[in-house]
């Protein structure tokens, strides 16, 4: 006879069904291979159309003919622009422009991812370590004072340096026994934007009305008057630096593991963050030198790439620098074509764009984290 336990004369309990498996924020990312694809269609459609586009059209295929009559090269199957001067309005006026939006959204965009990747956090970009306010104000006291040693390329020069000293400025401040905290960082980039700020508004104050319009008019960014000359300088500038900061992919993919776990990997942080920070400052002190301040660029585009396919910098840093590219030919077109005969200001357009987005950035932090902390 078999006797019976108490626990097998214990009631079953029903199972209870598994709980839903949570996505997590990789489910249902782009692949990396199609969203270069798409980014590079984008980047080759666009700047053809903002080629062809403007007060004087010129069809696609006598853009394209242009190009490669202008690089020595002609084809039989592409002809010539038909329209009078249509050659040299291409060559003088609108490849220039297509040229230097592509170089300056590019290098806002992977300025901004490397600021996100070193301050560890979505809502960095450029400006706050005021690279931007400073050239500003380098910018403001050439118009001011009207130097012209260095002809028409004494403003950007004066912006670039400032740049790069306001730069230099703000890491120095932050550094304390021998490092610098991300913390500190942000709010030394804070008093220094502050004052930087209020320099700019003294200058415009005490400038005369030409000299106040002109400055103020820098200060909103325009990409009108790009010459092949300003080209060839940041080209380099820009071009230089983008490759060397993809070299920091790996480092920057360890620290956003924390600071601790990536010191215990080997990375040297302190070195990284100067590094890094140099090379912002580079890309963005050569950027607004010659098209003025380009807001949120450096913010909405880095966040979206991410969003698309990861954190991964390997893939991040290359992708937000082609979006950055899309993006401000775009924002180009638009600021030559919205308003007829009237080249509106590009950082206008950048912030009508950038400051929703920003906002919707911090309601998804809040929701996320259940408060603004």
């Amino acid at each position: 006879m078999t006797v019976r336990t108490p626990a097998a004369e214990a009631p079953v309990t029903p199972a209870r069904p598994a709980p839903p498996v949570r996505r997590t924020r990789g489910t249902g990312r782009t692949p990396v291979s199609i969203l270069f694809l798409v980014l590079s269609v984008l980047l080759v459609a666009t700047t053809l159309v903002s080629a062809m586009i403007g007060q004087l059209f010129i069809p696609p295929l006598e853009v394209v003919g242009s190009f490669f009559r202008g690089l020595g090269l002609s084809f039989s199957w592409l002809p010539a622009p038909s329209q009078e001067f249509g050659h040299e309005a291409l060559w003088e006026v609108r490849f220039p422009r297509v040229a230097m939006t592509v170089l300056v959204g590019a290098a806002l965009a992977i300025a901004g991812a490397l600021m996100q990747g070193i301050f560890g956090n979505p809502l960095a970009e450029p400006g706050v370590v005021g690279v931007s306010s400073g050239a500003a104000v380098g910018a403001s006291f050439a118009i001011l004072f009207g130097l012209t040693f260095a002809g028409s390329f004494t403003v950007p020069l004066f912006a670039f340096v400032c740049g790069l000293a306001t730069t230099a400025l703000v890491y120095v401040l932050a550094r304390s026994n021998g490092r610098t905290e991300v913390v500190t960082l942000i709010l030394t980039g804070v008093a220094v934007n502050a004052v930087a700020g209020a320099a700019i508004a003294f200058i415009v104050f005490k400038a005369p009305t030409q000299a106040r319009e002109q400055i103020v008019f820098w200060q909103m960014g325009s990409f009108n008057g790009s010459r092949w000359e300003q080209v060839s300088i940041i080209l380099p500038i820009i071009v230089l630096t983008s490759i060397l900061a993809l070299l920091l992919s790996r480092q920057l993919d360890l620290l956003s593991l924390g600071e601790k776990s990536a010191r215990h990997l080997g990375v040297n942080v302190e070195r990284l963050r100067i590094i890094a920070m140099v090379y912002v400052a580079l890309l963005v002190s050569a950027a607004v030198a010659f098209a003025g301040i380009i807001a949120f660029v450096g913010l909405v585009v880095p966040h979206l790439v991410r969003m698309l396919i990861g954190p991964g910098h390997r893939a991040l840093l290359p992708a937000s620098l082609l979006g950055g590219a899309v993006l401000l030919v775009i924002a180009d077109l638009g600021a030559r074509t919205l308003v007829e005969f009237a080249d509106l200001p590009i950082g206008m357009l950048t912030s009508l764009v950038g400051g929703p987005f920003f906002f919707y950035l911090l309601r998804r932090s809040r929701a996320a984290s259940g408060g603004w902390g």
